[in-house]
C-alpha cells in the first residue's frame, strides 16, 4: 500500500508540473492571439487566443484535479475524487465546441457579407511563431503522457494538437493570400481569413466531440462491452477449477479509477478461510488489472462470496 500510494504521489507531482507548465504556455498564446488579431483585424486570428484562453482556464481546472486525485478521499468524497476527472474533460470538450461552433457562424456570416482585408504580414508571422510553439509543446507533452499514462495530460495533448492545427492552418493561408496581391486571384484575398475560420471549425470539431462521447460514458456510468468482457475474462481465470460454480461482476469507470465488484457464488459447504480469500482478492487484482491495462494503483476490486442464488 504505501509503494501505491508513492506511486500516485509521484504521478500526481508529474501531472502537476506538467499542467502548469502547459497553462503559462497557453496563457502567453491567448493573450498574443487576441492582441494580433485585433491589430491585424483577423477574426481568426482572434479564434485562436480565444480558443487557447478558455483551453488555459480549464487546464488550471485540470490541474487542481490532479492535486486532488492522489489525496485519497475524504468522509465526504469517500471514494476519493476520481469522478471529477470525467467531469473536467466534459465540461473542457462542451466549452471547445462552442468556442468552434461559434466560430464556424461567424465565418459563414462574414463570407455572405463580402468578407474582409486583415493584415496579412502581422497574421503571417503571429502563426509561424506560434505553430512552432504548439507543435513543440504537443510532442514534449505526448511523451509524458505516454510515460505516467495520464488522462488529463493527454487530453492537453490533444488540445495542443488542435492549436497547432489551427495555426498552421493560419500560416499556410496568410502566405497563399500574400502570394495572390497583385495577381488575378487578388479579388479572394477578403475572403481568405473568414474562409480559413470556416474551414478549421470543421476540421476541429470532431476532435472535441470524441472528447466530451467519452467523457459523458463515464458520467452516466456506460461500460463499454470490451471492457466488460475484459473483466469478466480475467475473473473467470482466476476462479476456474477453484469450485465456484457462478460469479457475477459489476464495473464503473471514472476517469483512470476502475470500479469492480465481484460477487462469487460458493457452495453452502464451502468454508474458506480469511487468508483464502485474501489471496484470492490478490490474483484476481492482478488478473483483472492485466486485463485491462488499468494500474494497480487504480483500481478498486471488492470481492464478495455468497451461497444464496438470489445475491448475484
Amino acid at each position: 500500500m504505501v509503494s501505491i500510494t508513492r506511486v500516485m504521489r509521484l504521478r500526481s507531482e508529474l501531472e502537476a508540473r506538467l499542467l502548469r507548465a502547459s497553462v503559462l504556455a497557453t496563457l502567453l498564446i491567448a493573450l498574443l492571439g487576441i492582441g494580433m488579431g485585433f491589430l491585424a483585424n483577423s477574426t481568426a486570428i482572434v479564434f485562436d487566443g480565444v480558443f487557447s484562453l478558455i483551453d488555459a482556464a480549464v487546464t488550471w481546472l485540470t490541474l487542481v484535479v490532479a492535486r486532488l486525485i492522489p489525496a485519497g478521499g475524504n468522509r465526504r468524497f469517500q471514494f476519493g475524487f476520481w469522478h471529477l476527472e470525467p467531469l473536467v474533460i466534459g465540461l473542457k470538450a462542451s466549452l471547445l465546441l462552442l468556442a468552434v461552433g461559434y466560430a464556424l457562424a461567424a465565418s459563414v456570416a462574414a463570407i455572405l457579407r463580402g468578407g474582409y482585408l486583415p493584415d496579412f504580414g502581422l497574421g503571417l508571422a503571429y502563426a509561424a511563431a506560434v505553430a512552432l510553439i504548439c507543435f513543440v509543446m504537443w510532442g514534449w507533452m505526448r511523451r509524458e503522457a505516454e510515460r505516467i499514462d495520464s488522462g488529463l495530460v493527454r487530453l492537453d495533448v490533444t488540445a495542443w494538437l488542435m492549436s497547432g492545427l489551427i495555426t498552421a492552418t493560419l500560416l499556410a493561408a496568410f502566405a497563399t493570400a500574400l502570394l495572390v496581391e497583385g495577381t488575378p486571384l487578388q479579388w479572394l484575398a477578403p475572403y481568405a481569413d473568414p474562409a480559413i475560420l470556416a474551414v478549421l471549425a470543421l476540421l476541429l470539431l470532431p476532435m472535441p466531440l470524441g472528447e466530451a462521447r467519452a467523457a459523458f460514458l463515464e458520467i452516466f456510468a456506460v461500460v463499454p462491452p470490451a471492457l466488460d468482457e475484459a473483466v469478466r475474462s480475467a475473473v473467470g481465470r482466476v476462479v476456474e477449477g477453484r469450485g465456484f460454480p457462478a460469479f457475477e461482476t459489476h464495473i464503473e469507470k471514472s476517469g483512470r479509477a476502475l470500479f469492480v465488484e465481484v460477487v462469487l457464488l460458493a457452495p453452502p459447504d464451502m468454508a474458506p478461510t480469511v487468508g483464502e480469500v485474501d489471496r484470492l482478492r490478490t490474483a484476481m487484482d492482478a488478473a483483472v488489472a492485466d486485463a485491462t491495462g488499468v494500474a494497480r494503483a487504480d483500481l478498486w476490486l471488492t470481492l464478495e462470496l455468497t451461497a444464496d442464488p438470489q445475491q448475484l
